[in-house]
């Protein structure tokens, strides 16, 4: 019996079949080979089209069975993880009103915090557990206040997972989660926010029925079961944010618990069964997957959007013609501390964990006659790591103080550098696992179909590749201060 993950990503569209059984990933791909658009119309605007996604979601697929040649008529449901926050907005039949504006879009921060200032900060924080920001619910405010035509149009918003979803199935479906994601949902009173709803004049049609997150959320339609080569009437039986899903894969469900992840962006997550949140809302709280009205569990999670984008610019205008296992290698020929190299991350939209505010990705310090490849690419990956650990500082400030913290063996943790630069500069022990977002997808699905009884059963095969523990914690601390100090002088010039 197998089970079909669908990651929706940034970059691509991933897709893997698993074999429930042995809970092993027996095929894989991912759809386009080069990273995909996104659009960037003004300074801060982020967008992609769910078209291009859905295109991308079937040539993935189709891709997997030519050439893995695995049966997909023996998969028996479907889960999908998705890039978090994005907005999808369709009409009465289904049809895409505009472009998705996603998670790194920064043009609704203004909106988000007129609505904080305007529903009230203690209010918000603790019913909503964040301020507006810059989530969903704010750009969907956008498009009612600039694009009034087409926000008239509307009958149904949706992240980006849901719009997937509602191509295999035909059904629109969200789930506390998700309307926790959007800054939608009131945990103080377990429903829909009426301060938001109201603070923007949403009308309450255009939020999709309420389901759980782990349940039927369609069933595939005949007609993309025929194109797809699947079975139709199997299920769609969970969709999440990848966060949460990666969270999910790595088995991070109880409290305490945390993961991380470095892809194109950076994230902490930490399991809490606390209704916690940070007053500057830096760090940001909503459900997690295991959570009910029985076991409140949420998710503190720590986002900042340039990690792997900082890696790939530098990538390309210092090095295109090398691979990325050969800048792991240069970097390594670097000392601790790139010789007084320093780089800040942060180029790819307002930080929330910075008070959003955009400093710019920075290189400082360079000396024209003494650094080289190997400096500049050892002080990209400390500067992604020196950034971690001050997220995690706050995190700890707000309760969450990890002693392991787990993440999948890819991305830039497949850096010796960087995982042991993460692990000396938190001072966190980390273990690494074989974990992949639409393997997730896929267990999810089975958790939700049934097909597993419960997430435990999910993961009796789930086995640790490796560990690292601190080793130049003294070394690292002097050299991260000089990195925070400079962090703090540029926030300080933005004021």
């Amino acid at each position: 019996m197998y089970l079909l993950g669908i990651d929706i990503g940034t970059s691509s569209i991933k897709v893997s079949v698993v074999d429930s059984v042995l809970q092993k990933c027996i095929a894989t791909s991912n759809y386009p080979e080069k990273e995909a658009e996104i659009k960037s119309l003004q300074t801060g605007w982020a967008e992609q089209s769910p078209l291009d996604w859905w295109q991308h979601t079937q040539k993935a697929i189709l891709q997997l069975r030519d050439v893995s040649g695995v049966n997909l008529k023996e998969v028996k449901a479907i889960g999908i993880a998705y890039q978090m926050h994005g907005l999808v907005i369709v009409d009465k039949d289904q049809n895409v009103l505009r472009d998705s504006i996603i998670w790194c879009d920064s043009r609704a921060v203004v909106l988000g915090e007129q609505a904080f200032d305007a529903i009230g900060h203690e209010k918000s924080l603790s019913n909503l557990l964040n301020s507006p920001g810059n989530f969903t619910a704010s750009k969907l405010a956008w498009v009612k206040a600039n694009e009034p035509e087409i926000y008239e149009c509307i009958d149904k918003i949706m992240l980006p997972g849901d719009f997937i979803a509602m191509k295999l199935t035909g059904e629109i479906t969200t789930s506390i989660p998700a309307l926790s994601e959007g800054i939608f949902w009131d945990f103080s009173k377990n429903e829909l926010s009426e301060e938001v709803m109201n603070h923007y004049q949403f009308d309450k049609k255009i939020i999709p029925e309420l389901r759980q997150l782990f349940s039927v959320h369609g069933y595939l339609k005949d007609e993309i079961a025929k194109i797809l080569g699947l079975t139709a009437g199997i299920p769609v039986s969970y969709k999440s944010g990848d966060q949460p899903n990666n969270a999910l894969s790595l088995n991070v469900l109880k409290p305490g618990e945390v993961a991380a992840t470095a892809g194109t962006s950076g994230v902490i997550y930490g399991v809490s069964d606390a209704l916690t949140y940070d007053s500057n809302s830096r760090v940001n709280t909503f459900a997690h997957v295991t959570y009910t009205n029985e076991t409140p569990h949420t998710g503190v999670l720590l986002c900042i959007n340039g990690t792997g984008s900082m890696y790939r610019w530098a990538k390309n205008n210092f090095a295109p013609q090398l691979s990325y296992p050969e800048l792991n290698k240069l970097s390594a020929a670097a000392p601790i501390g790139s010789n007084g190299l320093r780089v800040l991350p942060f180029g790819n939209g307002a930080e929330r964990m910075l008070g959003n505010k955009y400093t710019g990705a920075q290189l400082l310090g360079i000396n024209l006659n003494t650094h080289n490849q190997s400096d500049i690419f050892r002080a990209v990956q400390e500067g992604i790591a020196f950034s971690f650990r001050y997220g995690l500082d706050i995190m700890r400030e707000n309760g969450m103080q990890p002693k392991v913290i787990r993440a999948g063996k890819a991305n830039l943790f497949l850096s010796d550098v960087f995982a042991q630069t993460f692990v000396d500069v938190t001072g966190v022990r980390l273990e690494l696992y074989e974990n992949d977002g639409s393997v997730g997808a896929a267990i999810g699905a089975g958790i939700g179909a049934g097909i597993y009884k419960t997430a435990n059963d999910a993961f009796s095969a789930h086995k640790i590749i490796t560990y690292m523990e601190p080793k130049n914690t003294q070394a690292y601390e002097v050299i991260y201060q000089d990195w925070k100090k400079i962090l703090i002088k540029e926030l300080n010039n933005q004021k």
